[in-house]
Order: C-alpha cells, then structure tokens, then sequence
C-alpha cells in the first residue's frame, strides 16, 4: 500500500542526486531554500520511491525536484504523488502550480492540465520549459 507524508529536504536529496544528477556532485541537488519548502515523498509499503518539493509565494506553488526513483517509474508513483500536489492547491486556493520543466516530459505534464509558456532555458545541458496551471 502507498502512502505520501510530509519529509524532511534531507531525505529527497539522495533520490535527488541519483535519479536527476548522479553526474553531478550531491551537493548540487540542494536546493538554496529547501528549508522553507515543504517535501513530500510517496513509500511504497515502506520505501521511498517518488520525492517532490513544494515551495509557496504568496498564492502560487513551484513544484520543484520532483523524482522517482528509475526502477520504480512507469507504476503511477509520480503521478499519485503529482495529484496530491494538485489537490492540495486547489484545497489552499493556490491560482498558479508551476514548474520549470525539462523540455522531454512536457506530454507527461500536460496530462495534469499543464501549459507551456514561452520561457525556456538550459541547466547542466539539458533544455527547460516554464510549465504551468492556472
């Protein structure tokens, strides 16, 4: 049985580093105001398989590092986890959920009623796309 709960920055950054950047050194997985955010992480029974950070600006919610771990993708953690998000929004009558998104999973985001915006970008290599959902 799944479950989400609250968690602490620390305990994303090891699914962090090893799913988005294990090329990188793992201090560059932390995020400068992880310690304002909240951090939520689905456990499969007891493991923890799919991280994502929250972080609130007046009435607008960033999702951030949202990750789930390689042998545990395509089984719907993400996107259980990425529904409660969107639930709690709605249920803190946030008005906009973003995300800076990597240009290959827009389709993955747009099933969550997501929308491209014009601003784009490139980190590490790899192209980004500012997402979002009014």
């Amino acid at each position: 049985m799944n479950s989400i709960q609250g968690i602490s920055p620390e305990e994303t950054w090891p699914i962090r580093h090893k799913v988005m950047w294990s090329d990188k050194p793992f201090d560059y997985v932390k995020v400068p105001n992880d310690q304002i955010g909240e951090h939520f992480g689905l456990f499969r029974e007891s493991k923890l398989v799919s991280i994502i950070s929250l972080f609130f600006v007046g009435n607008e919610m960033q999702f951030r590092k949202f990750a789930t771990l390689v042998e545990c993708q395509g089984q719907g953690f993400g996107t259980e986890l990425l529904n409660y998000v969107f639930e709690m929004a709605e249920s803190r009558n946030v008005r906009r959920v973003w995300c800076n998104a990597r240009v290959d999973k827009t389709e993955y985001y747009k099933r969550f009623g997501m929308q491209e915006t014009e601003e784009t970008f490139e980190k590490g290599g790899i192209g980004y796309v500012v997402m979002e959902k009014i």
